[in-house]
């Protein structure tokens, strides 16, 4: 999706906060609560330096070439961009209705084909005049990894490497046990370190109260270190 330079540049001026101090309605964000704004919108965009009028626009612009959800619909990065910027929170020489601000932005979506509107929940949604379809600024579970993300995944395999078999239950195993329900989630370990490279099995008991009834308990086995490493690469 393609906006005219004339929108993403008024769009940018408002998530700047340029303008005269007494009649701005929108709040002026330097360069680190710019990086703050993108990060609140769930990006990875952080203000290189450069002016923050052109770094925004070149920003946004990237946004809107992500996939569109549907017809008539804007990116959900894009959609988010708007709800943030238009946060009641953030009303300035107005109150938290933000009639002027909105105003000010429907000037330049009415240009595009969208309005923006606050709907009974508080929040700021985009909607395509012609069709009257809302794009909801939902997490897109099918969005592209993050660079923190693409990090974290690079990491675990040198962990999974690296980490014994009772590190393994420690670090990854007990805290997945117990936000599935289980209660009281303990591991015997090994007494011996040095049996930990070999094929001897650490039991792990949990308890379980998931259904009201009173608590019983599981045993479970883990087995060869190996063999738990593979099946932690495969799922995670």
């Amino acid at each position: 999706m393609r906006f005219k330079r004339r929108t993403v540049m008024q769009i940018t001026d408002m998530i700047c906060g340029n303008g005269p101090d007494e009649s701005a309605l929108f709040r002026y964000r330097s360069s680190s609560y710019l990086t703050e704004f993108f990060s609140d919108v769930d990006t990875d965009y952080a203000h290189d330096g450069t002016t923050r009028q052109h770094w925004v626009a070149d920003t946004l612009e990237k946004v809107l070439e992500e996939p569109q959800p549907g017809p008539g619909k804007v990116p959900l990065t894009f959609a988010r961009v708007i709800q943030r910027l238009m946060d009641p929170a953030d009303a300035v020489n107005e109150d938290q209705s933000r009639v002027g601000a909105l105003q000010m932005l429907n000037a330049s979506l009415a240009r595009e084909g969208f309005e923006a509107y606050y709907a009974p929940d508080g929040q700021c949604y985009l909607r395509h005049i012609a069709t009257n379809v809302t794009t909801a600024p939902e997490q897109n579970p099918h969005r592209p990894f993050s660079a923190t993300e693409l990090e974290r995944r690079e990491q675990l395999p040198v962990y999974l490497d690296s980490a014994s078999e009772d590190e393994l239950i420690d670090d990854v195993l007990l805290p997945l046990f117990r936000q599935m329900g289980f209660h009281r989630v303990t591991a015997t370990g090994h007494k011996d370190k040095a049996l930990v490279k070999y094929d001897e099995p650490t039991r792990l008991v949990a308890l379980t109260d998931r259904t009201g009834f009173p608590s019983s308990q599981e045993e479970l086995t883990i087995g060869h270190h190996d063999a738990m490493r593979d099946l932690l690469s495969a799922t995670l």
